[in-house]
């Protein structure tokens, strides 16, 4: 009797939170009567209390052997095993727990989660769906039935279970986080950040809410918010792995690759087997110029994780950069298998497919740059978009000019050939407008003031798909652009007084200064001034700067020796620029608009290529099938301006 009054004092005290008391006095029963079951059950559950879990397993073991038909004792045995991560032993506990007694809300809970954990999310759907049948009111089971909802990609019925669990206790954090991730899934981004700010007012320490916030503002361009908010998912859980793997990726879509490589180093170094890491690593590496280290990393991303469409996708792009183009369609194959609608890989394939002269399949996977490409953006017009199929005659249609100059400046070369079946207007570039009028069969353009009713419409770029391109039917009759006479006519006067061949130099391109793809492609592309230094070895040039933008600058101080004149400061628009290459003998420049301009205007045009040279000028050609007077010469390795130089200059002399 004694030691009956004893326990029930300790269960008092534990009733109380006094847990060191409590054991104390379960102990010394225990010494006085080892085979005491309860008092090794309670025992067992101060342990778990405490956080003792391995101690607890064993003391609810000595319970469980004094009283097998324990339901409790199993249940809770169950739960110190999955704190411990051992969820198959947890769930034989669960198991145990509901044969003893079928309507044990705990069990069946917790069963539910530890075969979530197991990856059997129809099995604890099921489990939770018995709990919530026992206990609608148990806000904890809709929370956890919204989470294998969640995990099964039903994000509709996951928010209605984490609104019954709101409902019913508004005050859970956690309900507010999984009703977030719900609305993320489905695309309500505004309204998943509202719903991660309600589970921080709630709980300011909840790391994972701050995390989500802040991919939640980078997936809304809110860049500057998301890194605060993941500084404090990481001042909240310093070894939080995917909060430095995602400040990591807002800080390269930012263009700051090198403090983005910092923080994959750091998600890489908490968890090893981050595969999100390596494959993001490996981006920002490629954009530094890195492709090899890049390659690594993607390899070492699929190695942890083979099914992992993303990493193939830039596997593929760092093999692009590297020129090896043969080897990067098989990646891109392979992310496509994984993930068919996966665009990055569509783009990728297609602009493969277009550098091998392979433009039947090219020219439809291109047609994925609008959710790839940065910058890329479909414009959202009325009326149905034109895909050379249906009839069109005696409409009229607007060719809508996307991307850069350049794309443009190219691709206009089919307007004359639509001018043929409608009437046509175009919406370009202020810049451009002029230039173009001197296009066959332009009958307007979108202007500020003006915009032209249409009946159909189709992007610029997709010209060449609509009228089923090939390498043999490549519209490559030049010139296709006029310049003004009278202005050439001007330029070619102050030429004549300048000796020797009149050749015109562009060095750089534009740095897109707000995508950070687009930055490091340009990287790449760009000289210095500086490099063109061996052509002032070479007497009889007069050499005459194309080049605008910021680069425009070293223009001041050419190298020493070098014949340079600018005037391109009476350069106020493309049709400016045509004018004076009309009345030169020669433009080379890197792969820019000026090319594009040179080439349509039937001007000699020599172009200064990166290794890994885009797809529109094929793979081993010297020449290109887009323009007859083009000359193409291409770095040997990346980097290796000096190179092309030589090839230049041996040009020159020869």
């Amino acid at each position: 009797m004694q030691e009956n009054v004893t326990l029930a004092q300790g269960l008092a005290l534990h009733q109380q939170g006094k847990l060191a008391e409590a054991e104390r006095i379960y102990q010394d029963i225990l010494r006085r009567q080892p085979d005491e079951a309860d008092a090794w059950y309670l025992l067992a559950v101060v342990a778990s209390q405490t956080k003792r879990f391995a101690q607890a397993v064993e003391l609810f073991e000595r319970a469980i052997a004094l009283r097998p038909d324990n339901a409790d004792a199993h249940f809770n045995l169950g739960a110190a095993l999955a704190a411990l991560r051992r969820p198959t032993e947890a769930l034989a506990g669960f198991d145990r727990a509901i044969v003893l007694q079928p309507d044990h809300p705990g069990a069946l809970l917790n069963r539910g989660a530890a075969l979530a954990n197991l990856g059997r999310l129809e099995d604890a759907l099921a489990s939770y769906e018995a709990v919530i049948a026992l206990r609608p009111d148990l806000a904890e089971a809709h929370n956890n039935h919204a989470a294998a909802l969640a995990a099964l990609g039903r994000p509709a019925d996951a928010l209605a279970s984490c609104d019954r669990a709101i409902a019913l206790h508004p005050d859970r954090d956690w309900a507010h986080f999984n009703r977030g991730n719900a609305l993320r899934d489905l695309g309500r981004f505004e309204d998943a950040l509202k719903s991660y700010d309600a589970a921080i007012a709630l709980k300011p320490e909840h790391a994972g809410a701050w995390n989500a916030r802040g991919t939640m503002l980078a997936k809304l361009g809110r860049l500057e918010p998301a890194l605060s908010s993941y500084d404090r998912a990481i001042g909240l859980q310093p070894g939080m792995a995917e909060a430095f793997n995602n400040r990591g990726a807002a800080l390269a879509e930012l263009g700051r690759y090198e403090p983005a490589l910092a923080d994959y180093d750091r998600a890489i170094a908490s968890r090893p087997n981050h595969a999100g890491a390596f494959k993001n690593r490996g981006a920002a590496l490629a954009a530094l110029g890195r492709l090899e280290d890049a390659l690594a990393d993607c390899d070492q991303a699929i190695a942890l994780r083979p099914d992992y469409a993303e990493a193939h996708a830039n596997r593929a792009a760092a093999l692009t950069n590297l020129g090896r183009i043969e080897e990067a369609l098989i990646s891109c194959d392979r992310a496509i298998a994984l993930k068919p609608d996966l665009a990055e890989a569509r783009y990728n394939q297609g602009a493969c497919q277009l550098a091998l002269g392979d433009f039947e399949n090219g020219w439809r996977g291109f047609e994925a740059r609008w959710s790839y490409r940065a910058g890329a953006v479909r414009p959202d017009l009325p009326g149905p978009v034109w895909d050379g199929a249906a009839a069109i005659d005696g409409k009229t249609i607007l060719v809508s000019a996307e991307q850069g100059l350049g794309d443009t400046l190219q691709f206009c070369r089919y307007v004359p050939m639509l001018a043929a079946r409608a009437r046509v207007v175009l919406d370009v570039p202020p810049s451009l407008r002029r230039l173009l009028s001197t296009l066959a069969g332009v009958a307007g353009f979108v202007t500020a003031e003006s915009a032209p009713r249409f009946d159909t419409w189709i992007p610029m770029m997709s010209l060449p798909l609509a009228f089923n391109t090939t390498l043999a039917s490549i519209p490559a009759a030049v010139p296709y652009l006029s310049a003004d006479p009278e202005r050439s006519a001007a330029w070619r006067h102050w030429l004549t007084s300048l000796p020797g061949r009149k050749i015109g130099l562009v060095w750089a391109g534009s740095p897109f200064s707000r995508q950070p793809r687009a930055q490091a492609m340009d990287r790449r592309r760009s000289m210095a001034l500086a490099d063109f230094a061996p052509l002032a070895e070479l007497p009889g040039l007069s050499l005459i700067s194309l080049q605008k933008g910021d680069a425009a600058a070293q223009a001041r101080t050419p190298p020493a020796g070098m014949p340079l004149h600018d005037r391109t400061d009476e350069l106020d628009d493309y049709a400016d620029t045509a004018a004076l290459i009309e009345a030169l003998d020669l433009v080379i420049s890197v792969d820019t608009s000026v090319v594009h301009l040179a080439g349509a205007l039937g001007k000699p045009v020599w172009v200064l290529n990166r290794n890994d040279q885009c797809w529109r000028w094929l793979r081993g050609l010297t020449d290109s099938p887009w323009y007859p007077t083009a000359r193409l010469f291409r770095q040997a390795t990346p980097g290796d301006w000096a190179g092309v130089m030589r090839d230049v200059v041996a040009a020159l002399k020869g």
